[in-house]
């Protein structure tokens, strides 16, 4: 807090929250599309990650982006968060509803991620105004949406093995992110460009 004459100005000495949002979403991301493209099966080491990493870690950055006055951050971050905790409610409740038939279908799956994809295209419109690496990071899931989509409507799974490896670019861009963010800031220049 400064004083300049009868001006009293708060100073917003609160650190970035984007690279914790960043590496939530990119390290869950990359773990998810390995076993997307066939690397490993969906396990709980991707549940964990899901509800913790992906989920909590970045609506919690998405809170602290809030109190910043970040709106595109706020909601991306929130937004994304509870889209992992909802991905992971889904595979589980089948599982614990008591008997009760709950799996979701393929095509119920397909809208899910179809409307995820449509929302996603329009944050991206939004980090036009923003960082190239946000635009990767948006264009790259919007791209991810739409084939993991396509492959729930189709039950093709060559699709989903492609989106896979998409995916995996996703995450690692969001993960450079995070860390671009980080080391620029440790050492008070750009090392890494966004």
């Amino acid at each position: 807090m400064e004083t300049h004459g009868n001006v009293m100005i708060i100073k917003d000495t609160t650190s970035n929250p984007a690279p914790l949002g960043l590496l939530g979403f990119g390290m869950t991301t990359v773990f998810l599309n390995l076993h997307n493209a066939g690397f490993f099966e969906l396990n709980s080491m991707i549940i964990g990650m899901g509800i913790f990493v992906g989920g909590l870690a970045q609506v919690i950055a998405g809170v602290q982006e809030w109190k910043k006055n970040n709106t595109f951050g706020a909601t991306a971050f929130t937004a994304y968060g509870f889209f992992w905790i909802s991905l992971v409610t889904i595979w589980l409740l089948p599982r614990t509803a008591m008997g009760a038939d709950l799996k979701t279908s393929e095509t119920a799956m397909g809208w899910y991620l179809l409307m995820w994809g449509i929302f996603t295209l329009g944050m991206f419109i939004g980090t036009l105004k923003l960082s190239r690496t946000l635009q990767i990071v948006f264009g790259t899931l919007v791209i991810l949406f739409f084939l993991l989509a396509i492959g729930d409507f189709t039950g093709n799974k060559g699709i989903k093995t492609i989106a896979g490896y998409e995916g995996i670019v996703c995450g690692l861009s969001a993960i450079y992110g995070c860390l671009a963010q980080i080391l620029n800031e440790v050492y008070k220049r750009q090392l890494l460009p966004l």
